[in-house]
């Protein structure tokens, strides 16, 4: 607001007491007016702030950006045209074996193109026969066997006797591989549970109803605890993990799916609170140890030199802060540079360009200058930046495991990638309905994750599991012992 100039007290002492009253009055309501005025003023800058917020500068997932988000940084445009260049080498389908083709089909020419002659069949290849390999996919029935369980009386005392159910044969009417599709189908591909009964019936003739996948889904379920529970113990004993966590809902109440991610599993887990009792169950008691994570309050119950704080977002959260004006947008713009320094140097080491030692020599003067950036944070005129500031000043030793440590990286894309499909089935089917429902999501999703990781064929490995369970047998292990 514009400054109104005060009346000269000769002035004012010359004028009527009511009207010296009426004037301080007004000078009262012009501060108070001004006191408004800026606080309002703050609120507009702040919302201006999170209007402009993406996955580029917060925390917020890539599907929350609005259609007007920027975009992010391409390369510049080649000059080639698009598709396969002149001269490069060709990609094609490898042909199979001769052994592991279902069918042979000879084709033999019938008439020379040139001299029009009859060709007979018995004349000798002059070349090799040219392959071309089709595939198809065959049709689909089901395999309905019927066991009958025969009822004999006693030739001694006349009971009545009812032949038992083979381990091998399931209870209901569902075989073990149907039920590992059934789950895979709601667990990996994230159909919803009546998109899989018109699934069944269209592609393979199998009429199925909602109520019996869901049966299904907690069939396998039970199949896979031992499976998840091996995948714990697994993450308990690792050196390192990847943690994060994201929102889930069960029949409309919060709930937070968190996941671990090491070198050998990926272990899920939904849990009512996201506070250091539930990350003490995702890693167990015997964890010892390194955790990469973001910054939330929650890790801050683990040691300071078992962390790795993810450089991914701390340079979301000073991309926002490069985007304001003045002072502020200066020292976020300079902070940037350095970690792209900091990124581009680690890309170098991981391509094997440097050993660890001489990393650690060309991070030295980028450690300087983030830190005399972060003291510069505690003055400027921003208490958003302040407070940052000093809580990035708190964790510093945890920004630097990576350059120590050995399998540690200086991001938490691992956890961040694993939690995708999760967030996916999340947007699609708005969690789950129950406590069994919960426990489904985190065994499915630890599967097929862990199977990814270890090259397993998941189909497989579901059926396997299965079939153990219902036979009373050990069930597969999701995690290869050391």
């Amino acid at each position: 607001m514009t400054e109104i100039p005060r009346l000269p007290e000769e002035v004012r002492a010359g004028l009527p007491v009511e009207v010296q009253a009426y004037i301080a009055g007004l000078e009262a309501l012009v501060g108070e007016l001004q006191v408004q005025v800026g606080t309002l003023q703050g609120q507009v800058s702040e919302l201006e702030v999170r209007v402009r917020q993406t996955s580029r500068n917060s925390s917020r997932p890539p599907s929350s950006d609005p259609p007007s988000a920027p975009s992010r940084p391409r390369r510049a445009a080649s000059s080639r045209k698009r598709g396969g260049q002149r001269g490069h080498p060709r990609h094609e389908r490898k042909l199979l074996p001769v052994s592991e083709v279902d069918e042979v089909v000879e084709h033999r020419p019938l008439a020379c193109p040139h001299c029009h002659k009859e060709l007979v069949e018995d004349l000798p290849d002059a070349t090799e026969p040219k392959r071309q390999q089709v595939w198809e996919v065959p049709e689909v029935k089901p395999h309905v066997t019927e066991h009958r369980y025969h009822r004999v009386s006693c030739p001694g005392c006349g009971t009545v006797v009812e032949a038992g159910r083979p381990a091998g044969v399931p209870e209901g009417a569902f075989g073990a591989r149907l039920v590992a599709l059934v789950g895979l189908l709601h667990g990996r591909y994230r159909l919803s549970v009546r998109e899989i009964v018109a699934l069944l019936l269209d592609v393979f003739g199998l009429p199925i109803s909602p109520g019996s996948v869901i049966d299904l889904c907690q069939l396998l379920s039970r199949a896979l605890a031992t499976a998840h529970a091996d995948g714990q113990e697994a993450v308990a004993a690792a050196s390192s993990s990847n943690v994060d966590e994201t929102g889930w809902k069960q029949a409309g109440q919060r709930r937070w799916l968190w996941v671990a991610v090491t070198g050998a599993c990926t272990i899920f887990m939904i849990t009512t609170q996201r506070n250091g009792q539930a990350l003490k169950a995702l890693l167990g008691n015997m964890f010892r140890g390194i955790v990469t994570s973001d910054r939330f309050r929650t890790y801050l119950t683990l040691p300071i030199e078992r962390r790795q704080v993810c450089w991914a977002h701390l340079k979301r959260n000073w991309q926002a802060f490069s985007e304001r004006d003045g002072a502020v947008g200066k020292w976020g713009q300079q902070a940037i540079e350095s970690i792209e320094r900091l990124f581009d140097f680690w890309h170098r080491f991981r391509a094997g360009a440097w050993t660890r030692r001489e990393l650690q020599a060309h991070l030295r003067p980028v450690q300087v200058e983030l830190r005399r950036l972060l003291e510069q944070g505690h003055t400027l005129p921003l208490t958003k930046a302040q407070t940052f500031s000093r809580e990035v000043w708190d964790l510093w030793p945890a920004l630097w495991t990576f350059l120590y440590v050995e399998g540690i990286e200086p991001t938490n894309n691992a956890a961040e990638r694993a939690l995708r499909p999760a967030v996916l089935w999340r947007k699609g089917c708005f969690g789950t309905q129950s406590d069994a429902g919960d426990m489904f999501a985190a065994r499915i999703l630890s599967v097929v994750a862990t199977c990814r990781q270890q090259e397993h064929h998941l189909l497989t490995f579901l059926t396997n599991a299965v079939r153990a369970y219902q036979a009373g047998q050990p069930t597969p292990t999701l995690c290869p012992t050391p």
